[in-house]
């Protein structure tokens, strides 16, 4: 997770925010972050297991109990955040979604087709999390939907309180969806809660089947697995069966679609997926704030 990435927030960037003072509140332990950044030296052989620890990483010159207080520090804060965001969500009937994967999953495909299927009987809006460039959030406001670039810099997944500012510009109506695309990464962004109702995972057949057990801890915190590209399986030497088992002996309760954007294959049952979630949320909505 972050505390051991060591990634940074000084330099993060939320449209239609002041940039310095999004950048700097988004983290008052910056400098825990830095300290936290592994710069160990590997040796000419052996195995480094340094996750073996109850941290789950080593950083040279700290021991395990100090970084186990800095990641509870970090994530209470976040939590905190999370709290306001979904509570600020919920009130409204908004379905937010927390779109999450490694880079070149085909996120933003998918999130373009899914607007594009939903338009205009689902009122939407998008949050986009990148690093660098706004080229994601362009793609999706050429749908007609709006949408917040969040650019992290350094840092290598959003948190919440990226979000809540993202959350006051954006400003998605009641009873609307948001879909929030973070950084592609199966490590850090499946410690951090951004308020959202689902995690909602994607896996390319052209990642492998065994991620589920490389990265077990973004499998087991998500609610539902999207196997995307699968146009591609005559192509690839991937085991959708295997998959399916690996991923289900982390998370048993993990829901699990397959799709493919570019052929439409599997998309009604994730539009359907979507309508059901939002149908629920909205019916949850509390009574005064659905007589808005």
């Amino acid at each position: 997770m972050c505390s051991v990435c060591g990634c940074g927030k000084d330099d993060v960037r939320v449209e239609g925010h002041n940039h310095a003072g999004a950048g700097t509140a988004a983290h008052h332990h910056h400098h825990d972050h830095e300290a936290l950044h592994d710069h160990h030296h590997h040796g000419d052989g052996g195995v480094h297991d340094y996750g073996s620890g109850p941290a789950g990483g080593h950083v040279h010159g700290m021991s395990q109990g100090r970084m186990i207080q800095i990641e509870q520090d970090i994530l209470a804060k976040n939590d905190a955040f999370a709290a306001a965001n979904r509570d600020r969500l919920e009130t409204r009937g908004v379905l937010a979604l927390n779109l999450l994967s490694s880079p070149g999953s085909g996120k933003t495909t998918l999130l373009v087709k899914t607007i594009e299927a939903l338009q205009p009987d689902v009122s939407l809006a998008v949050i986009e999390g990148d690093q660098q460039t706004a080229t994601d959030a362009d793609r999706i406001r050429a749908t007609g939907t709006p949408a917040i670039q969040v650019n992290t810099g350094k840092g290598c997944h959003l948190d919440a309180h990226m979000v809540g500012h993202a959350l006051d510009n954006l400003a998605p109506g009641p009873g609307s969806v948001l879909m929030i695309e973070n950084v592609g990464n199966l490590v850090c962004p499946a410690a951090f809660d951004l308020g959202e109702a689902f995690k909602v995972v994607m896996l390319s057949v052209t990642e492998g089947e065994d991620k589920p057990l490389k990265y077990p801890d973004m499998f087991h915190a998500a609610d539902l697995m999207l196997l995307s590209k699968t146009d591609l399986l005559p192509h690839v030497d991937f085991d959708t069966a295997r998959c399916v088992e690996l991923a289900r002996g982390i998370n048993p309760a993990l829901e699990i679609l397959t799709l493919s954007a570019r052929t439409g294959d599997g998309m009604p049952a994730w539009l359907d997926w979507i309508k059901s979630a939002h149908g629920r949320v909205r019916c949850n909505r509390p009574s005064s704030a659905a007589a808005e």
